[in-house]
């Protein structure tokens, strides 16, 4: 029980991030924002850690990041939006310049700059929510090097757009550099092709190069779908937050690995069903993974423990499970050995590899999966196969039994 507590859902959050992974694509910031919609506090612990090894780059999880060195990103809440009514809420004013010198009335430079941005943008200033620039303000003087605007509490194109880049220039003015924005409900993709065309129009305009790249992030009950849509519709989104649709896995809620008894005291033993699926196969066995000429894995191989290593160039007989006939012959270029032992006889017996390890070992080991096996859509079925010794100690049970 305890083994299977441990691989079944770290296996299925893991896989079920490094499908988000694919479908972003490798250049994609991927944020895990799964707290409040995980399984309890244990459950959004092991979701944060399993989703940075399927692929994910950062967590919301404060206590994740703390506990396993995971990179936390985070950005404003609508809450912390809404809590302020006027600009006269804003308290204190004053931030010091990047560089040092007297400090400066930033949401006075701010009402300055939203005069100008409205202007280019040909909206009228007095459109903008006051409460929502007041807190834009109160958050850069707060964290003047890690702004980050949530745009869409208001109006977008009115209010949210506007407001923010009035703060982010007038922080640019003092030195500090806003480092995004991000968007959590309308149409993502398109929203965030119109706020790229504002952000690179200020940018000419105002002559601040950098304001064009500012990083366009995005949230809203993301699923697969969502991003197949992004990329179907194109868009300008560099980073996105993803929560309840990576660990509560709609897809599949759960994974049904099972731990079954193959050897008692040296002898193999076998359980027999009618549902071929379920059926055991006998014997202490170690396990191969056969690489082709093009360094795609094509199949794994189980064999017995006291059976010989198979050989790269050397053609061996397999029996594929599920498929019946004929054994098939194969002919690897490159044998890798899957088993290592790091528990024995109750005790750890050679030093874990770290998270970061883990990480790159499971993106090192997709991305050489042949596109066949890793398309999400109808992927050719990855083989498992066995040695013709271990498929005849399987039929040897099979005979006894029946």
């Amino acid at each position: 029980t305890m083994l299977l507590c441990l691989v079944n859902y770290a296996s299925l959050v893991a896989t079920n991030a490094a499908r988000f992974r694919l479908l972003a694509g490798p250049d994609m910031k991927l944020m895990e924002m799964g707290l409040r919609r995980a399984q309890g506090p244990d459950g959004a612990l092991s979701a944060s850690k399993y989703s940075y090894i399927g692929g994910f780059d950062s967590t919301s999880n404060v206590l994740a990041g703390k506990l396993y060195d995971i990179p936390v990103r985070g950005t404003i809440a609508h809450s912390f939006i809404m809590s302020f009514t006027s600009l006269e809420e804003v308290q204190p004013r004053e931030l010091p310049p990047r560089a040092g010198g007297e400090p400066v009335d930033l949401l006075a430079l701010a009402m300055s700059w939203l005069q100008r941005v409205c202007e280019l943008l040909q909206t009228p200033p007095e459109r903008a929510n006051q409460g929502e620039l007041a807190a834009f303000v109160s958050y850069a003087i707060t964290f003047p090097s890690d702004f980050q605007g949530l745009l869409d509490t208001y109006c977008v194109r009115r209010s949210g757009l506007p407001n923010f880049c009035a703060v982010a220039l007038a922080l640019q003015q003092l030195g500090y550099r806003a480092i995004g924005v991000r968007l959590d409900s309308g149409d993502l993709a398109q929203q965030s092709k119109e706020i790229r065309r504002v952000l690179r129009a200020c940018g000419a305009h105002f002559q601040v190069p950098w304001f064009e790249t500012i990083p366009i992030a995005v949230s809203n009950d993301i699923s697969e779908q969502s991003l197949e849509e992004f990329t179907r519709e194109g868009s300008e989104i560099d980073m996105i937050g993803i929560g309840t649709n990576l660990v509560t896995c709609p897809l599949q809620p759960s994974l049904g690995c099972v731990y079954k008894l193959v050897e008692v005291n040296g002898s193999p033993c076998l359980k027999l069903t009618e549902d071929e699926e379920k059926m055991t196969i006998p014997g202490t066995k170690t396990i191969y993974r056969l690489y082709d000429a093009a360094g795609h894995p094509f199949m794994d191989l189980m064999a017995l423990e006291e059976e010989p290593s198979p050989s790269a160039g050397q053609e061996l007989v397999v029996h594929v499970l599920g498929q019946l006939g004929e054994p098939s012959k194969v002919l690897p270029t490159t044998v890798e050995p899957l088993h290592r032992i790091y528990f024995r006889d109750g005790q750890v017996c050679e030093p874990l590899p770290s998270l970061p390890e883990v990480r790159t070992h499971a993106q090192v080991s997709l991305s050489l999966l042949n596109p066949a096996h890793r398309r999400l859509h109808h992927p050719q079925p990855y083989p498992v196969a066995v040695t013709e010794k271990l498929h005849q100690l399987l039929t040897t049970l099979q005979q006894a039994s029946q």
